[in-house]
């Protein structure tokens, strides 16, 4: 089992990764906050030939449901140059938040566009590694929050086989999804989880926040989590708070 946490800022992510012992990391090929094309990484080689694995998060602002051409097209062209940027690093996956509509949209026109960015990089000849959707922690109209709504994502792009499921614990918490069960539940409706966000929550349960918590300092109770990932039998990423991490994983080793 494989389990590594997101290295936010470095510039050489894999010695801070052998620094910390894990297995698998997760970082970013731009800027999260921007829309700015990927460009070369530094230690590209390194990253790639390295024994730890590596997946890549996408930029936070990538919307590929949304109805507005304005944010809609660029996120499409986001994705497509994040996932070949992942592809430079050898990554297994590039991990895109499911996103959300405006008040009053059809969401069955947002499930659709899912659906279309698939259809269009289809023939293009496919992303440059696997896109693994992400359940998101709040609002009334998005597209991954809550199992009805997965399962409506998962009608629309689930027989691609580029589309893959990311499960993030703190954000299912926030969206109101008891953790006790899950993975039993979301594998009925996808049939994979292919990447575990393994994350505490600092707010109660169903508060559609989304606010990251250690391991053992949260809302949700660690053995809860250590057994989510058990069943999980997925490479787990921390995305917890970087200063706890080393303790995360001791935690975790522990077990």
């Amino acid at each position: 089992m494989r389990v590594g946490a997101h290295l936010r800022q470095d510039d050489n992510p894999v010695t801070t990764a052998e620094e910390l012992g894990v297995d698998i990391f997760q970082m970013f090929v731009t800027d999260p906050q921007k829309w700015n094309k990927p460009q070369p990484h530094p230690h590209a080689a390194q990253i790639r030939d390295s024994p730890i694995d590596v997946v890549v998060h996408s930029s936070y602002q990538i919307n590929v449901a949304s109805l507005n051409n304005r944010l809609r097209m660029p996120s499409r062209k986001a994705v497509e140059q994040q996932a070949a940027a992942a592809a430079e690093l050898g990554a297994i996956g590039l991990v895109v938040h499911g996103g959300h509509l405006r008040d009053g949209e059809d969401p069955a026109e947002g499930f659709d566009n899912w659906r279309k960015l698939f259809e269009r990089q289809q023939d293009k000849g496919g992303f440059g590694v696997p896109i693994l959707i992400e359940n998101t922690a709040g609002g009334n109209h998005a597209m991954a929050r809550t199992l009805e709504s997965i399962e409506r994502l998962w009608d629309a792009v689930g027989d691609f086989d580029q589309a893959g499921f990311c499960l993030d614990t703190c954000h299912a918490w926030a969206g109101g999804e008891e953790l006790v069960g899950l993975v039993e539940r979301i594998k009925a409706i996808t049939g994979r989880i292919d990447l575990v966000h393994l994350n505490n929550s600092r707010d109660e349960f169903d508060s559609g926040r989304d606010r990251h918590a250690n391991l053992e300092s949260g809302h949700i109770a660690p053995d809860v989590l250590a057994e989510l990932m058990a069943q999980a039998d997925a490479p787990t990423i921390l995305e917890t708070p970087a200063e706890g991490v080393p303790a995360d994983l001791a935690y975790l080793r522990s077990l």
